[in-house]
């Protein structure tokens, strides 16, 4: 027997049985820690898996199927034009409604398909953090200056932030500039308001399947809210129509997607996902057997999944033991990190990007949290401080972004957001 070798996996076994003789059970804060992820995990399913990352998926998988690589490369790549590569990057998450774990599977489908590292990371930080739901919320709770320095910091920081990541890895930018001239022109099979109306058509079954209730029981985004999934329909519905005409797909298949998604409607009325899941069950059968590019579409759109799901669910299950639910109770109690972010110190501002850069937020929460951090004597830099930091990063999406870019881009990422939104919060902090 060879120990040089063996030797590891007798640490590993002996570590593995360690921690399961020593295992904390019967100590009341360990099993509700336990409890809080199983909590947060199936509550993540329950309300992000259907409506968010699915769709997204099938978008993402869209990307990287119909949308030519010379495109991608043309406006996104490192030799496109910055002003536009930065500034579409910058403000495309205003339209996308979406949480940061939504932003993924989009973030890698363009980054795959040639973006360059900059727009790439510009997009993956500001998407999440400058939706308009949560600039308005922002503003209307936590108060005017907070929710416009969010927003200007959240796209102003963005292509810092991306910028930054070209300059250190321009080495890896060259290359792929140089691959970028060396590729031919494809074969256009649709032009680029048909391939526009087929993306918007399945962006606005994610943002409005997605569109959160506001606090105020009347006015433009409630009667929004309450016609959310009319208005998904008909998306959904132009979805079809397109399908049919410009990608050949049966309009009998259609059909057959359509009767049981009608049907569970109306039977299940307050139920509405069950009948979006019985869409996205028939969309995917029928395009996973189809032998052509609605095939290719499903494939890559799985693709992403495989990936990208299992690490999200792994990486919300260790952050609802660490921190808990909102308003619960973790391994980390809750009261140290109240007492760590008051007052405007260095100190307060880097615990509040840290911290908020591993906790999870889905789409809306983190301004109740903020706001519940500030009643507790939370500074107003450290709450900007988190807002930039937090939205943007949590523990399952460095999983992911681990992933695709690798450890290093992804630790050089994490600290510019961290280090971003501390000098950030102590500016802000200062004046106000």
């Amino acid at each position: 027997m060879e120990w040089r070798d063996e030797w590891k996996y007798l640490l590993l076994i002996i570590g593995v049985f360690l921690a399961c003789f020593y295992l904390p059970v019967g100590m009341e804060r360990f099993d509700n820690a336990m409890l809080e992820a199983l909590h947060l995990v199936k509550w993540y399913a329950r309300e992000h898996v259907l409506l968010c990352l699915v769709p997204a998926f099938f978008i993402a998988g869209a990307i990287g199927v119909f949308v030519s690589q010379t495109s991608v490369m043309k406006y996104l790549g490192p030799t496109a034009n910055k002003m536009v590569a930065y500034g579409v990057a910058a403000v495309s998450g205003t339209i996308l409604a979406v949480c940061s774990c939504t932003i993924l599977p989009l973030f890698s489908g363009i980054y795959r398909m040639g973006a360059g590292l900059g727009p790439a990371c510009a997009f993956l930080y500001s998407g999440p953090a400058i939706n308009v739901l949560a600039i308005i919320l922002t503003a209307r709770i936590l108060g005017t200056e907070i929710g416009i320095a969010r927003g200007v910091g959240a796209v102003l920081f963005s292509v810092i932030i991306g910028a930054l990541m070209a300059f250190l890895f321009r080495g890896e930018e060259q290359e792929k500039a140089a691959v970028h001239m060396a590729l031919p022109e494809e074969e256009v099979k649709r032009s680029l308001w048909q391939n526009a109306l087929y993306f918007a058509s399945m962006v606005g079954v994610l943002v409005f399947a997605n569109w959160g209730k506001p606090q105020e029981p009347v006015g433009a985004w409630a009667t929004i809210h309450a016609m959310k999934w009319i208005i998904t329909s008909g998306f959904a519905a132009a979805l079809g129509v397109i399908l049919i005409a410009w990608f050949n797909m049966k309009a009998w298949k259609v059909g057959l997607i359509a009767i049981p998604v009608v049907a569970l409607a109306l039977l299940f009325p307050e139920q509405p996902v069950v009948a979006f899941a019985a869409g996205l069950v028939g969309l995917s059968m029928f395009t996973s057997t189809d032998k052509d590019e609605l095939g290719d579409w499903f494939s890559s759109s799985w693709g992403f999944a495989k990936q990208i799901l299992p690490l999200l669910l792994f990486g919300v299950l260790i952050a609802g033991a660490l921190l808990g639910r909102v308003g619960h109770e973790g391994l980390i109690p809750s009261e140290w990190v109240a007492k760590a972010v008051g007052g405007n110190s260095f100190q307060a501002n880097f615990f509040a990007s840290f911290a908020g850069a591993f906790m999870y937020f889905a789409t809306l929460t983190e301004v109740p949290i903020v706001q519940g951090l500030i009643g507790s004597g939370m500074g107003k830099g450290p709450a900007l401080a988190l807002l930039l930091a937090g939205p943007a990063l949590s523990l399952p999406n460095m999983l992911v972004i681990n992933s695709v870019l690798g450890v290093k881009k992804t630790v050089t990422f994490v600290a510019l957001v961290i280090v971003m939104a501390t000098l950030s919060g102590m500016l802000f902090g200062s004046f106000f």
